[in-house]
């Protein structure tokens, strides 16, 4: 499918780029956002939605998957696109400006913000054999609804922070929560490890089975039932049964084809200047992608990046435009005087 052109693009709708994507709209210019993963947010949705983060400015705290829904009222506000389950595989010159091509469809566009994160980001798979037909249909490697798993038999696998936060978040959702992992080394943080730890029998309906993992899958046709694990010292098997299968075994990022687009690379992230310029001409960068003298990982210095990034676009395109925008309690856009 090809698209209509617009002024900028920005790759990757986790809060950094929401926030490129709100004031690109503030701006007066036509944006849109484009994610590899089918749900805005990046790692606030896919790994802990359910968390609360508390150095965001303006909340005391806030959940997760509060912030992105507050980021996404911002960032949409001003009718611009997105286009979920769009991996870019290619970057080609056309027009004075470029277009993005993913698998199925090819966008574009003047500029571009690259707000990846870190990078192309996919929750990696059960290596069994037979496990893949099961996917969203009893295995599911992301949580978006909690209460999609009421009163079930949940089996969790893995044995990180999703793994634990997960196994803590449901455990007043879920009958019963099963929790394995193949050794007795966690990587999650302590006081979760200890709050899952402290439901386990006799105090809750928490069990957790450290040296075990997953032979198969368990099912009657086309339903599943329960999966089948293995001792990993006794090398015996024992049947759990279970309505759903979350594997939380961690993600997989990957720059693909960012690496080809001639941009300025330190190790795996883009190297920026104080105008988030990334070597290459029309193509700034913003986020946990970028790095720079002093750059801190945080989601309030990537709201200040994509600010800076989407400026100075807006001024590469149209130079009549200032680079910086005034306050916006003076705009007209918001229906304010305009000075």
């Amino acid at each position: 499918m090809n698209h209509d052109s617009v002024d900028i693009t920005i790759i990757g709708a986790g809060p950094t780029g929401l926030f490129a994507l709100f004031y690109a709209g503030m701006r007066g210019v036509r944006a849109q956002i484009l994610d590899a993963l089918p749900e805005i947010g990046g790692q606030l949705t896919a790994l802990y939605p359910e968390k609360y983060i508390f150095d965001v400015g303006g909340y005391r705290q806030v959940l997760a998957k509060n912030l992105v829904r507050e980021l996404a009222e911002q960032a949409f506000q001003f009718g611009a696109p997105s286009h979920l389950n769009q991996n870019v595989i290619a970057l080609e010159e056309a027009d004075g400006g470029f277009v993005l091509a993913t698998e199925t469809d090819r966008f574009p566009t003047r500029a571009v913000v690259i707000a990846g994160g870190l990078g192309a980001f996919f929750p990696r798979r059960l290596p069994q054999k037979g496990t893949d037909e099961w996917y969203g249909r009893g295995v599911y490697d992301r949580v978006v609804d909690p209460t999609q798993f009421r009163s079930q038999k949940i089996v969790i696998i893995g044995g990180g922070d999703s793994a634990f936060d997960w196994a803590h978040q449901l455990r007043d959702v879920a009958t019963e929560i099963t929790l394995v992992h193949r050794s007795d080394r966690f990587r999650a943080h302590a006081s979760t490890v200890a709050e899952v730890l402290a439901a386990c029998p006799p105090a809750g309906r928490t069990t957790l089975l450290p040296f075990h993992e997953l032979q198969e899958i368990l099912a009657e046709g086309d339903t599943l039932r329960g999966v089948r694990v293995r001792d990993v010292k006794e090398k015996t098997t024992r049947d759990i049964e279970a309505d759903s299968v979350l594997p939380m075994l961690g993600f997989h990022s990957e720059l693909g084809a960012l690496k080809d687009w001639g941009l300025s690379f330190e190790g795996s992230d883009i190297a920026v200047n104080s105008r988030m310029e990334t070597g290459r001409t029309g193509i700034w960068a913003a986020g946990d992608i970028t790095t720079y003298p002093g750059k801190l990982k945080l989601i309030a210095t990537g709201f200040g990046e994509a600010a800076a990034a989407v400026n100075q676009a807006v001024h590469w395109i149209y130079p009549e435009k200032k680079v910086a925008p005034g306050h916006s309690s003076n705009m007209a856009i918001f229906g304010q005087k305009d000075d």
